[in-house]
């Protein structure tokens, strides 16, 4: 038999290895603008085309290469940044393996442009598939500009595997995102099919947030700093009342690297105890400068993973700073009866002689319940706004709330004749009757017992049943807006948002785009025209970046259950007799009334044996 291994081509070689370094088009984008820092630009321009499957470009003013460099920077394993294993934990620079070109050379075409500021003339080269076309001497700014062109065009399958364009645009800006924060001082633009997205001058970092995230973000921000013998830590955490569903900006950079840490995301929550609402995550971007000897970055092909000598020290400080920076700016509660501005000090008393009694008009004669026998019999159905029209009292709980100690017999009277008379009132109503249980559950009597309905639950399932019907016949009704409302969002949500238009619209959104991230809102859904347009919107987008991160849902019903569950009633709220009424019927017509969206019951069930059990322990 003969042998059968074999060396493989480094082209193929090349292409295999492109599968761990670019996934997708935002790897080619961080890869490339990673180069161009690497090579001391102060200026950066990023242009893509159909989300970055056509064209990729980044343009610098770096230092530039030689025509010996900028062929040998194809190469596999030709960098450099290190020139020995031990380099390895003394790296400073973004890229180190020297694969990320040669990788992307395999898969595309690409163009590249190179000029050192001290040569006359440039060097252009171009390469196809690993293979080198061409390699002249021209004419070219100092600094270096490469194209990459039709990504995994020679590799139909990855190609055909990419998403849609606007989902690989928000991959784009995330990567984008996060190396324009890690460098403010450095200048950043992005162009999208002839559009410019960002224009992010070179500024401090504070700045730099606001311009990716947008002015609102001024007064969110907290500053964090630290310096130890261990780490010295800086950035910005966010105030808890403008903390998201979703994690999209939690930023940790470790050496100017950005880095996927949950170990240390969970010291900044640990940090954020009992300030934040429940399953929300504050913003941060926080920034770790240590030693390079005591971590290990060569993890992961993406080099977005590290591993620390110390890692409980540095959880205890990146917790302990960011603690004390939400107290230092008055975040958390704090009590000092020391502080010279405390309540003493801020209340001036007003003399006696100089205090003047409230004047109350009434009308003796007047009687609200004069034309209502029923509230003039029962004293409890007073003030309650029970009549005629909601024969069920407010406070019907605590008609059987009888103390079994010191119990007169006139009690136990008057007891008997309440009830008495609510047993009337509720048989001259309908047959069913619902009570609300501390504004969260709606009870009803049935044939066994009685059941429970979760109003929050239940109002999710007939909106989420209502709007899915609506996605599918674009049935949805919009209640247009006397005063159109202009929202502004970040590149990432305004790229999601265009995707969503489509079905938005069909849920009834009346929504135009308006100039650059902004869209005008200019009708919601006929149902939930009780909701703002900002606030519903906003939380729209989160949820459904939430539930796609979680759950991998359907587009559209991504949708309906997003806008189900921020424009049903919450629990707390208050509903009459005639709103029970008609939430249980709608909840009854559901195809699944008994299934919440989370997966867990609508309805509960208590049987009176279980009752009689209760009451017999």
């Amino acid at each position: 038999m003969s042998d059968i291994i074999q060396l493989l081509p480094d082209s193929v070689a090349n292409q295999i290895a492109a599968g761990e370094v670019v996934q997708r088009p935002a790897s080619a984008v961080k890869e490339l603008i990673e180069n161009a820092i690497d090579a001391g630009a102060d200026k950066i321009q990023l242009i893509v085309k159909d989300a970055g499957k056509s064209l990729i470009q980044v343009i610098d003013n770096g230092c530039g290469m030689s025509g010996t460099d900028a062929r040998m920077s194809f190469e596999r394993h030709a960098t450099s940044k290190i020139k020995r294993a031990e380099d390895l934990f003394a790296i400073r620079t973004m890229g180190f393996r020297g694969e990320a070109m040669a990788s992307i050379a395999a898969i595309a075409q690409v163009e590249l442009k190179t000029r050192r500021h001290e040569d006359e003339l440039g060097t252009q080269i171009f390469i196809e598939a690993s293979e080198v076309l061409k390699q002249e001497a021209c004419s070219a700014n100092a600094g270096t500009s490469i194209a990459v062109k039709n990504l995994f065009y020679n590799i139909p399958a990855r190609r055909n595997f990419l998403k849609s364009n606007p989902v690989e645009m928000r991959h784009v800006i995330d990567e984008f995102q996060r190396i324009s924060l890690a460098h403010p001082e450095v200048f950043f633009t992005l162009h999208h099919d002839g559009q410019e997205v960002y224009h992010l001058p070179a500024t401090t970092l504070k700045q730099r947030i606001i311009h990716l995230f947008g002015n609102n973000y001024n007064q969110r921000l907290v500053p964090v700093e630290e310096d130890t013998t261990i780490i010295n830590l800086r950035g910005f955490v966010g105030k808890p009342e403008f903390a998201k569903r979703t994690r999209g900006e939690q930023f940790f950079f470790v050496n100017n690297r950005f880095i996927k840490d949950p170990y240390l995301n969970h010291a900044v929550l640990t940090a954020f105890e009992e300030l934040l609402p429940d399953d929300t995550f504050p913003l941060y971007v926080l920034f770790i400068d240590i030693d390079p000897s005591k971590i290990d970055i060569n993890v992961h092909p993406t080099k977005t993973e590290i591993k620390y000598q110390d890692e409980k020290a540095i959880y205890a400080i990146i917790r302990s700073a960011v603690k004390r920076s939400l107290g230092r700016y008055n975040i958390t509660p704090s009590l000092d009866f020391d502080q010279e501005n405390s309540i003493e000090h801020l209340i001036t008393p007003t003399p006696f002689d100089q205090i003047v009694a409230p004047v109350i008009a009434f009308n003796p004669d007047f009687n609200p319940f004069a034309d209502r026998k029923t509230a003039r019999e029962i004293p409890f159905l007073r003030d309650s706004g029970a009549g005629r029209n909601n024969p069920i009292p407010k406070n019907w709980d605590t008609l059987y709330e009888i103390s079994k100690k010191d119990i007169t017999t006139q009690q136990e009277i008057h007891a008997e004749e309440t009830l008495a008379v609510n047993e009337q009132e509720i048989a001259k109503s309908s047959d069913r009757q619902f009570f609300q249980v501390h504004n969260r559950f709606i009870m009803s009597q049935i044939k066994s017992g009685f059941m429970l309905i979760n109003q929050q639950a239940a109002h999710e399932r007939i909106l989420y049943e209502r709007f899915l019907q609506q996605l599918q016949n674009h049935s949805g009704v919009s209640q247009q807006s006397l005063f159109p409302q202009s929202l502004t969002l970040n590149s990432s949500d305004f790229e999601l948002l265009r995707e969503l238009l489509p079905d938005i619209r069909a849920l009834g959104f009346d929504i135009r785009e308006f100039g650059k991230n902004t869209v005008v809102v200019e009708g919601i859904p006929a149902d939930l025209n009780n909701v703002g347009e900002h606030e519903l919107l906003e939380h729209l987008l989160e949820g459904f970046k939430n539930n796609l991160a979680i759950l991998k849902l359907d587009k559209r019903d991504n949708l309906a259950r997003s806008l189900a569950r921020n424009a049903a009633i919450k629990a707390g709220t208050k509903l009459s007799s005639e709103e029970m009424n008609l939430l249980t019927d709608q909840l009854f017509a559901c195809q699944m009334p008994n299934l919440a969206l989370n997966g867990k019951p609508v309805i509960t069930t208590f049987t009176l044996n279980e009752l009689l059990e209760r009451f017999e322990k």
